[in-house]
């Protein structure tokens, strides 16, 4: 009875060893799926310019001015098409006007 208990282990063992990989393949690791996407891609390195410094003696630029805002005429006849474009009568496109100009 024991050397067919002990031939059952053996043959249990050697089955075991044969067939170990074909498991473990099998086996995911944790957190792992078959179809998990694979990660993206890391984000590029942050810039390394450095700001340029203002020079107390420099004259400033016209680089950091505001927009210019066009002469009030300009800014008028801009305003007086806006308001008939948008179907305004001559009154309320008059008031709408020297709203949109004085902004």
């Amino acid at each position: 009875m024991i050397k067919a208990v002990l031939k059952y282990a053996a043959v249990a063992a050697v089955a075991a060893m044969l067939f170990a990989p074909a498991v473990f393949a099998q086996i995911l690791p944790p957190g792992g799926a078959a179809l998990t996407p694979p990660p993206p891609p890391a984000p590029p390195p942050p810039s390394m310019a450095v700001p340029v410094v203002p020079q107390l003696d420099a004259m400033p630029s016209r680089q950091n001015a505001p927009p210019s805002r066009g002469s009030f005429g300009d800014r008028i006849t801009g305003c007086l098409q806006d308001g008939a474009a948008a179907g305004l009568g001559p009154n309320d496109r008059a008031s709408y006007s020297r709203a949109c100009a004085n902004r």
